[in-house]
């Protein structure tokens, strides 16, 4: 059975129709994003209703998806590695005394592929290529150092981030992205355009293959949000300047910046969807979706005013961030249409992909197959789940959502069958709680939480409006 994975970066689960079936104006916006190709897929395929990662930001979430290992609690994850920025604990490589998907896919017998323009993978240092028999890196998302000059004009550089916004981080940001886009004349010059046409290029390259594993690594529609302006104009048809990028910050956006902010980000959504389909349409045209699975996932969400706040972080954690989505289309339509509340993480994606691949799962693996229980609705295969960030830890239940410091200060407890979950702390009268959790998080780690991470926590500022009392006493 031939396998593709679909991963894309920063896409907000309820951003896609199949999980937001609220009226327009539902949150986190005003308006109901089009995702016509990923809808379709849903109805062809099992759909995760409570999907998490493991860890959490880019690189460590890629790093328990390609190993099947926790990356939690980033012991030996203190990396200071040249040609990189300071990115969060565990920003770092695979280590090489663990397998990757590819190594063990590859030793089976798999042709591997890797198409993608996630360049934290790729930077020096990193190894996320292992495995793969072809690996394409795309250059020249975001920051990525693929051109030198010319520098953007001044008024070019207005046009993306307004006046009021501007700093002189923002500006550099803003000015290296526009250099590296200079030749984009067609839509099909746009990044995930490229990525998804490259990857249907592959699989028309090998059809050959006798089996074959395609990783397919979409940054879109990660932050900076450019996109041509017919899908920005779907939601936000205004005249006047783009925005962009992300403050990491509350917000500071006035209302029309803000739409048109959420309006760039759902055009790229939408964008992505479509050159999708276009991969989706390849795989029908060569016959290879009547013995492929297909697997679209995304690493994490991004807040863009919900919780007023604009980026993405682990404290307070949010489900526009966490929840994930994760469809896995059989290609004998096992599961069509289907739906199921099982926890899982990216972890178990590892082991369901070796085992729709016949081999079996190590015993050493975190992660557990699961599509059989899920089709089945057969019984859970865990009955939480815990995600690291950084100094931060989150543990999810059937009925609590726990956020905290790695060292059980700074609490926040969420009740997910009130109403408005989010919109209170209810740590303080649910102690108990609060270390079952924390302790089912601990043990999830498998090992200590490290040093250099404790003392991380211990100068972090607690969350506005967490509780005083620790997780652990």
């Amino acid at each position: 059975m031939n396998i593709v994975l679909v991963v894309y970066d920063s896409l907000r689960k309820d951003c896609i129709g199949c999980y937001n079936d609220g009226p327009p104006g539902t949150p986190p916006w005003p308006w109901r994003v089009r995702t016509p190709h990923l809808d379709a897929l849903a109805g062809e395929s099992l759909v995760m209703d409570r999907a998490y990662p493991e860890s959490l930001p880019t690189l460590p979430t890629r790093r328990a998806l390609y190993t099947g290992r926790r990356v939690f609690p980033f012991d030996k994850g203190d990396f200071h590695l040249k040609g990189d920025f300071l990115g969060a604990p565990g920003w770092g490589p695979i280590p090489e005394d663990q397998d990757t998907l590819a190594e063990m896919l590859r030793q089976a017998g798999y042709r591997t592929g890797l198409i993608a323009d996630v360049y934290h993978m790729f930077k020096p240092s990193k190894n996320y290529w292992r495995g793969f028999e072809q690996w394409t890196f795309l250059r020249g998302q975001e920051t990525d150092p693929s051109r030198s000059g010319p520098e953007p004009a001044d008024e070019v550089i207005r046009r993306y981030l307004p006046q009021e916004l501007e700093n002189p981080r923002r500006r550099k940001f803003v000015a290296t992205a526009l250099k590296n886009m200079y030749d984009r004349l067609r839509e099909e010059d746009y990044f995930n355009a490229r990525v998804l046409i490259e990857s249907a290029n592959w699989l028309q390259q090998n059809r050959d293959a006798e089996r074959f594993f395609l990783v397919v690594e979409s940054f879109d529609p990660h932050e900076p949000w450019f996109v041509p302006a017919h899908y920005r104009r779907m939601y936000d048809d205004a005249d006047g300047p783009e925005q962009v990028i992300s403050g990491y910050a509350e917000n500071e956006m006035p209302p029309h910046l803000l739409r048109r902010t959420q309006a760039n980000y759902s055009g790229l959504v939408t964008m992505c969807d479509r050159w999708f389909g276009h991969l989706y349409e390849t795989m029908r045209v060569l016959g290879m979706l009547e013995d492929t699975v297909l697997i679209v996932t995304t690493d994490h969400g991004h807040s863009i005013g919900d919780a007023g706040y604009v980026g993405k972080r682990g404290y307070p954690s949010v489900p526009g961030v966490y929840d994930v989505p994760v469809f896995i289309r059989h290609p004998e339509g096992v599961g069509a249409g289907r739906r199921s509340d099982l926890f899982v993480q990216h972890t178990d994606l590892t082991a369901q992909i070796l085992q729709f691949a016949g081999l079996p799962v190590p015993e050493d693996l975190d992660g557990k197959a699961f599509f059989e229980a899920a089709v089945a609705g057969g019984p859970a295969i865990r009955d939480h789940v815990t995600v690291g960030w950084g100094t931060n830890v989150t543990a999810i239940d059937d009925r609590w959502w726990l956020n905290c410091k790695v060292d059980g200060t700074g609490v926040l407890l969420r009740d997910l069958t009130a109403a408005e979950p989010f919109a209170a702390n209810v740590a303080d009268k649910n102690r108990q709680e609060v270390r079952r959790l924390f302790e089912a998080a601990l043990a999830d780690a498998s090992r200590p939480i490290p040093e250099y991470l404790l003392e991380m926590a211990r100068k972090q500022e607690d969350a506005p409006g967490c509780s005083a009392l620790a997780a652990r006493e």
